[in-house]
């Protein structure tokens, strides 16, 4: 098949490219980098043409709910305009866990993405994530001021970034297990985890001897971070490694 990646150097976008490529398909990476781009447009009937399926991980600068919504839904409508002029046959999302209980930030930005897609006229399916092993590292730096490390308290299942691109890939090629009338599928990490704990692990295999707090996210006013309303559902792809596994597997 020949799959068009919308976010291709990303972290989640460049796994999936790999992966595709790893089964044999045709893979167009889209990125700036390479000359097309989501939000003007620009080369993007060239990138889908001939293409069958599209998977969505492109991602913006910014993480404020007003400029991300902004990307996701202009980025959407573009893919779903000229996907339809190009024949693709089916788009693939990638979201989070919980975006829909979200009344603002980030969450309430996917929640936006994910109903462009859905309104579009290629069918859309989206994949919901946990929060990446990645992400850990991204907010131990985030919330770091001297000796210590100020990190949301949150309830999470933990995966990696090339564990979402593998169910991304399937959702794409038809691969996949989940029935075709469920169009939000969800995957996360085999176990709960807490965010504050994973990152203390982090610090202690870098040897880094900074202090981690948990702290409540001012950017989530509704408590979903902490409630475990960013858990999995029980029809959740559930799949390794955990984020100690992951660590022991990761250069030092």
């Amino acid at each position: 098949m020949k799959v068009a990646v919308a976010g291709a150097t990303g972290r989640v976008g460049r796994h999936v490219v790999d992966v595709l490529e790893s089964r044999g398909h045709e893979v167009v990476a889209i990125s700036r980098s390479r000359g097309v781009d989501v939000i003007t447009g620009d080369g993007l009937a060239g990138a889908l043409a001939g293409a069958d399926s599209v998977v969505d991980a492109a991602t913006g600068p910014s993480a404020e709910q007003g400029p991300a919504t902004e990307f996701f839904t202009t980025a959407a409508r573009n893919l779903q305009e000229a996907g339809e002029r190009a024949g693709v046959r089916r788009m693939v999302v990638v979201s989070i866990i919980g975006t829909d209980r979200f009344t603002g930030g980030y969450g309430a930005a996917k929640m936006a993405h994910e109903r462009v897609h859905a309104a579009g006229p290629v069918p859309a399916r989206i994949l919901r994530a946990a929060q990446f092993h990645e992400f850990v590292p991204v907010l131990m730096d985030w919330g770091r001021q001297g000796d210590t490390c100020y990190v949301p308290r949150m309830r999470t299942q933990l995966v990696a970034a090339r564990t979402v691109a593998g169910v991304l890939a399937d959702l794409a090629t038809g691969a996949d297990a989940v029935p075709a009338g469920a169009p939000v599928a969800e995957v996360a990490g085999p176990r709960e985890e807490s965010m504050v704990e994973m990152a203390a692990l982090l610090a202690a295999r870098r040897g880094d001897g900074v202090r981690v707090v948990g702290v409540s996210d001012p950017n989530d006013p509704d408590g979903l971070n902490e409630d475990g309303s960013l858990l999995p559902g029980p029809d959740a792809i559930l799949a390794g490694p955990t984020f100690e596994e992951w660590l022991e597997a990761e250069p030092a």
